[in-house]
């Protein structure tokens, strides 16, 4: 009997520290929505964002025609924007064409469905590379933040190494050494973004490291690892996920650029990238300023917007990272 009131009363204890959890958790939530919303801008960026990803995960119902199709008729090339349906006999047959929003490329290819199918790939290959970088940059930043002393200084020197050299070119280089493709683009990515990750990890454990809690943790015999994922690392959240959203915009950035200087995304696929870079031509600029306008105004709107969202979290997450 005794035995079984130890194991009730175990168990009321547990469900009152999960209680007290949850209340904890849901006060934390209101309390970053409250200072989240007071920035108005990152809250229209944040629903820009998300009507982004909606546009690009439903591309297929959204976008009128297939974005390689070219046009059947010769003329439809270099077509201005359209907000109204056509007809065209080109094929012997009478034909409806839907509007073309953003007029069409010199294949005759609609701009519009290319932008859609564009930011599904522009996106995903910031989504997949900044989870890589996260990653590498969160286990190194843990590991050098954690032990300190020589590793501290083995690691960190080589972060240093590494950030002294320009991205771009690096990028560039990096790129240059492998076939151009999609997988290539993100891997290489998520391989050369880590390092700014590690300094903000690294950082925040030498801090926290110093906490009482801490050293108490350490004092009771808890392994290192306990301590780094019970203790330390969900208390450094908050700069991993607001350099995330940076990280974010500077991975769409960079692939756009890649795939503008053709060590990209390759055609046919569209990005918004090799869209701008098929109508970079002077004539194209004055010509059909729409093959090169709308990929570029989606390309600052949602950079523009991610790091509008970034500044917000990191307000809202952690006013000290203000300073």
């Amino acid at each position: 009997m005794a035995e079984l009131k130890l194991n009730n009363n175990d168990a009321q204890i547990e469900l009152a520290e999960s209680a007290e959890y949850s209340d904890t958790i849901g006060k934390k939530l209101k309390i970053f929505w409250r200072r989240f919303r007071k920035n108005k801008l990152a809250v229209i960026s944040l629903f820009m964002l998300i009507f982004l990803y909606m546009v690009a995960i439903f591309a297929p119902l959204i976008a009128p025609y297939d974005p390689d199709g070219t046009a059947d008729d010769v003329m439809m090339a270099d077509m201005a924007p359209s907000f109204h349906s056509y007809q065209s006999d080109v094929t012997g047959e009478m034909k409806t064409y839907a509007p073309n929003y953003f007029g069409r490329d010199e294949l005759g290819r609609d701009v519009f469905s290319r932008c859609v199918y564009a930011g599904r790939i522009s996106l995903t290959v910031g989504f997949v590379s900044v989870a890589i970088f996260i990653t590498i940059g969160t286990v190194w930043g843990c590991i050098a933040g954690y032990y300190g002393g020589i590793v501290d200084n083995i690691m960190m020197r080589i972060v240093d190494a590494i950030m002294s050299i320009p991205t771009m070119p690096l990028l560039i280089t990096v790129m240059a050494l492998f076939k151009p493709s999609i997988y290539n683009v993100m891997i290489v990515l998520g391989l050369t973004g880590w390092t700014g990750i590690a300094r903000f990890v690294r950082a925040e454990f030498l801090s926290l490291m110093k906490r009482d809690y801490v050293e108490a943790a350490r004092c009771i015999g808890a392994r290192d690892r306990r301590i780094i994922f019970s203790h330390v690392l969900p208390n450094a959240v908050a700069p991993i996920i607001v350099a995330a959203t940076m990280g974010m915009a500077s991975a769409i950035l960079s692939e756009s650029g890649l795939s503008f200087f053709g060590l990209g995304v390759q055609p046919p696929t569209a990005s918004w990238g090799n869209m701008l870079m098929n109508a970079q031509e002077l004539s194209t600029m004055v010509e059909a300023p729409w093959k090169a306008f709308y990929p570029g105004m989606l390309i600052f709107i949602t950079v523009l917007s991610f790091n509008f969202v970034g500044d917000a979290l990191r307000d809202a997450l952690d006013p000290r990272l203000k300073q």
